[in-house]
């Protein structure tokens, strides 16, 4: 099998510590692996993926990385982060307005010197590839070399850097004297959820591989995640038997929509944050531990004995319509 090489930024490996608190209130081994530690400017998942991308771009000589995003994507930030860190120009596609306020992600994409495109929503949709290739055809007409990279990162190479994390977790299931037959992770672009798939079949381990949608709906990612685990072997030489419904997606908590909170979610966040200090974000990890929470309520989750929750980041996601929120769930 072979594994393609990458640039490490990311401070691996990530620790794993057990939720001990909510562990007791539910009455199940729940644990949770923080990947919101990998580093500050470039923290979450979307590093492990980066690394793997981000070599594919040096090797072919390329001087821009152009991504895309929400105007507080994780993803774009990181590029931003990983692009200033090796002298490289970054380029993002933005769904967005200028008129936004220069907080959280948004913030720190300007502050590392990213150049950024806002586009409306429906542009973002349906043309996002076009206008990134646009971008990168005026760039060479500019004499630079530009490299692509999807949305969270998520296509063959990128997905390889949850490959790994799987095999990293199977090292500390062996330090620590513990096997998790649950692996849990939110679901926004598929890429994660592709990479750990593939690395639980490819390391024929026996866990069931979760995965909370926080936008689209569970056919969607299912689709998308088949697509991915397709592509991964291109790089790797090595296929997989992948079931389309085997691909255990747990929907609908998407809530209100992608980015968009209710009440009751913020109130879960908070509630979890004093219960364990911990920080999820609204966006992400926090709809997937509350999805989680709830259906582990609902009995789904039974059959488990030792569950692990991926907390993938996000912490820059608290922008102030969020913080507004729960300023307006506390005072309640």
């Amino acid at each position: 099998m072979n594994i393609p090489k990458r640039i490490k930024f990311a401070n691996l490996p990530t620790k794993i510590e057990k939720l001990e608190r909510l562990s007791n209130e539910l009455e199940k081994n729940i644990y949770i692996k923080r990947d919101d530690q990998t580093g500050t400017e470039i923290s979450g998942n979307k590093i492990r993926k980066l690394e793997f991308a981000v070599k594919e771009a040096v090797d072919n000589d390329c001087d821009y990385l152009i991504t895309c995003g929400g105007i507080q994507s994780n993803h774009a930030r990181a590029t931003a982060a990983v692009a200033a860190k090796l002298g490289m120009g970054g380029y993002l596609v933005l769904r967005g307005t200028e008129d936004n306020k220069v907080e959280g992600n948004y913030f720190l994409e300007r502050m590392l010197g990213a150049n950024i495109q806002f586009v409306t929503p429906d542009e973002y949709k349906n043309n996002r590839t076009k206008i990134m290739n646009d971008i990168k055809a005026q760039l060479e007409k500019e004499g630079h070399k530009g490299y692509i990279i999807p949305e969270g990162a998520s296509n063959g190479i990128g997905s390889i850097g949850y490959y790994k994390a799987m095999e990293e977790i199977l090292e500390q299931e062996k330090e620590m004297g513990i096997k998790f037959d649950a692996i849990v992770v939110t679901v926004g672009s598929g890429g994660t959820y592709s990479g750990l798939y593939y690395g639980n079949q490819i390391k024929n381990n026996s866990a069931t591989i979760y995965g909370f949608n926080v936008t689209a709906d569970k056919e969607h990612f299912q689709k998308v995640i088949e697509g991915l685990l397709q592509e991964i072997p291109i790089y790797t030489n090595k296929e997989i038997s992948a079931n389309r419904d085997n691909i255990d997606i747990i929907d609908g908590y998407v809530g209100l929509g992608y980015a968009l909170s209710k009440p009751e979610e913020i109130n879960f966040l908070h509630s979890f944050a004093k219960l364990e200090g911990i920080i999820l974000d609204p966006v992400y990890t926090g709809k997937a531990m509350f999805g989680l929470v709830k259906e582990i309520k609902k009995g789904r989750f039974d059959k488990h004995k030792n569950i692990l929750f991926i907390h993938t980041g996000g912490l820059f996601g608290w922008n102030s319509d969020q913080k507004g929120l729960f300023e307006k769930v506390y005072l309640e």
